[in-house]
């Protein structure tokens, strides 16, 4: 996990200095969201349970773990509250959320101009780039060699966004192919059925580390994102609280632990 940490050194740090995007709603009196999640007692966090390291389901528990549920945890416990995880397809993200199936979206989630367009976001908290990834082995170096292959993605996400965004790289493709999640887009790169695959780099680089010799991400990217909490756009009052406790983690040192326990190493500077 030291490779994770190793790439991400200035990303927090960049982050924590890099203002938000701008946010200037205020909350007014007729917004009862943080009330209402109070009285309910947990917040529901809707997230992608197949992300490691964000989110996942332990081998054997089956529990649903990672570093998103970890600070959203401890969160959840500074404002009075417990988390109840629930698992969404990526695709139906922001109509779970403005149907209120989830109160927020806690999964990686990249704050893409589409999606700041249609809900409010917390504070940036860490920051990722769109990667390529190949076989070990291939004759892949990089885009320009895309030409006639076939690349995989998960289907809704940012990364099929990066990908599509980039038409000089698309028209040159044979095949595009849209996977429920990161993990069985691997294993069609590992079978053959696809020659590379775009992914979020924190994703890639987790699983690498723990499929040693398997895969490679190669240099140059798709775009540099940023991850933070999702919210209905009415609900300022939430979005500020999930903020302040979240400012609060990183002045005493919690937000440096967690990063620690996933990363290998804690990666924010203050």
């Amino acid at each position: 996990m030291k490779t994770v940490a190793a790439i991400m050194m200035l990303c927090l740090g960049l982050v924590l200095c890099t203002p938000a995007p701008a946010q200037n709603e205020q909350a007014g009196d007729s917004d009862r969201s943080f009330e209402l999640i109070k009285a309910k007692g947990t917040i529901v966090i809707g997230l992608d349970a197949a992300f490691p390291p964000m989110g996942f389901r332990e081998k054997g528990s089956n529990e649903i773990v990672g570093f998103d549920i970890d600070l959203a945890r401890e969160t959840a416990r500074r404002l009075g509250l417990t988390i109840t995880p629930k698992t969404i397809a990526w695709n139906r993200i922001i109509p779970a959320l403005n149907s209120g199936d989830v109160d927020v979206i806690w999964s990686g989630l990249s704050m893409v101009p589409e999606r700041q367009r249609q809900m409010i976001f917390s504070k940036p908290y860490l920051e990722s780039r769109q990667v390529l990834v190949v076989s070990k082995g291939s004759k892949i170096r990089g885009k320009a060699d895309l030409a006639g292959k076939k690349v995989g993605h998960q289907f809704g996400s940012s990364s099929e966004r990066a990908l599509r965004a980039d038409p000089a790289t698309v028209n040159t493709l044979k095949e595009i192919s849209a996977y429920p999640d990161n993990q069985r887009a691997l294993d069609d790169l590992a079978a053959g059925r696809v020659d590379a695959v775009v992914m979020d780099e924190v994703a890639a680089r987790y699983i690498i580390s723990r499929k040693q010799g398997a895969f490679v991400i190669l240099a140059g990217n798709f775009g540099t994102e940023y991850y933070g909490v999702g919210f209905r756009k009415g609900d300022i009052a939430l979005r500020d609280a999930v903020d302040k406790a979240l400012d609060e983690m990183r002045k005493d040192g919690t937000v440096d632990r967690t990063a620690k326990k996933w990363f290998g190493k804690a990666v924010v500077k203050k």
